[in-house]
């Protein structure tokens, strides 16, 4: 096999900065990527438009990691004092020191979450086969684990069992996996970005967990025929060649990169004026959406976005740019509606931005 095959375990990932179209899923890993409390991205649309590319396309771009020499957690050195106990035989809690821990650095890791799964697969178990051959209740980390400062990716999660998807929301919100088997009980960092995505057509999720996703990014079939002629040809030019096509947009990637980098640093200071939020949270009433995730999330998500274009305020264009993938799924359902839900928000933001200027930069 040609070291250059697109199937060769060496070959790099399709760059991000190369995908084209699908802007605001793009759009939404990113700002999750930023600020992780806004909840995770779940994505809706056709099959074949780039879901799973775009996803790894993304954790390829950022920088990569530093954690302890082959933690299956993914910690760095400063977060092992958090060390998960490991019951013995005798039942006693046993924890490792480690005066000097040796570090290693890691892409982002990006796992991927199959429907059939189980929840001790997805969780945490048992080590049967220590607990077989030396008599010790050992706990073996679960894909929670190895998805830990990284993306935990759910295809046709609208096929998931319900409650495994509950499982999933509720660590995903805590940033922690709690696991009780058999006398061992663990507590693990298990902090990631859930992106679940699925085909409507194939069912839906319940309103419950549609609300605690922070965003609802919309894909489609790309209808213009230049950029379809543009996918077909950056797609064939990677295949043959991985490595020269990833070299040709390694400019583009790395000013990303440093985007992502500084905006990271930058969101935790960016500021929210009141006029601001007054709106946001006006403009959820208008809309009818319960309770007040649909406000929090909004407001991070305007702030991950004025970080990303190096602001230091929120301005009001950023509501207009996120309140879309922000509301949609929250929006209360009637069947008898024909106003889209899209539509919907655009003339609830429009009556808000004519009722008032949008504050100065």
């Amino acid at each position: 096999m040609s070291p250059n095959s697109a199937a060769s375990p060496l070959a790099p990932p399709f760059p991000f900065t190369a995908i084209v179209g699908q802007d605001e899923m793009k759009l939404c890993l990113l700002l999750n990527v930023i600020d992780p409390r806004i909840g995770g991205v779940l994505v809706m649309g056709h099959r074949g438009t780039g879901k799973s590319t775009t996803v790894r396309a993304l954790a390829a771009v950022l920088p990569r990691i530093t954690r302890v020499a082959g933690d299956p957690y993914n910690r760095p050195p400063e977060e092992m004092h958090d060390a998960p106990p490991t019951a013995g035989a005798n039942g006693h809690t046993e924890r490792s020191h480690t005066p000097k821990l040796k570090t290693e650095r890691i892409p982002v890791p990006v796992v991927d979450l199959p429907l059939g799964a189980t929840e001790d697969r997805v969780c945490g178990t048992i080590d049967i086969e220590q607990a077989l051959t030396r008599g010790v209740k050992a706990f073996e980390p679960g894909l929670l684990a190895q998805a830990n400062r990284g993306f935990l990716y759910i295809d046709e999660v609208n096929l998931l069992d319900d409650h495994l998807v509950d499982v999933l929301l509720d660590v995903a919100a805590s940033g922690w996996n709690v696991v009780e088997r058999e006398g061992i009980s663990v507590r693990h960092p298990a902090r990631f970005v859930l992106v679940g995505s699925g085909n409507p057509e194939e069912g839906d999720l319940r309103p419950q967990l549609l609300d605690r996703f922070g965003l609802h990014a919309r894909i489609t079939t790309i209808t213009d025929v230049a950029l379809r002629v543009e996918i077909v040809k950056r797609r064939r030019a990677f295949d043959a060649d991985p490595f020269a096509f990833s070299a040709a947009w390694e400019k583009e990637q790395r000013a990303l990169r440093t985007r992502i980098t500084r905006a990271q640093k930058a969101v935790s200071a960016v500021d929210l004026p009141d006029p601001i939020l007054n709106r946001i949270a006006e403009l959820c009433m208008n809309l009818g959406i319960d309770g007040h995730r649909g406000e929090l999330t909004l407001a991070r998500a305007a702030a991950a976005h004025a970080a990303l274009h190096g602001r230091a305020r929120v301005v009001w264009p950023d509501v207009i740019a996120v309140a879309p993938a922000c509301l949609r799924h929250r929006l209360r359902r009637d069947p008898l509606e024909t106003v889209d839900s899209d539509e919907k928000i655009e003339r609830a933001l429009s009556k808000l931005t004519l009722d008032a200027p949008a504050p100065s930069a």
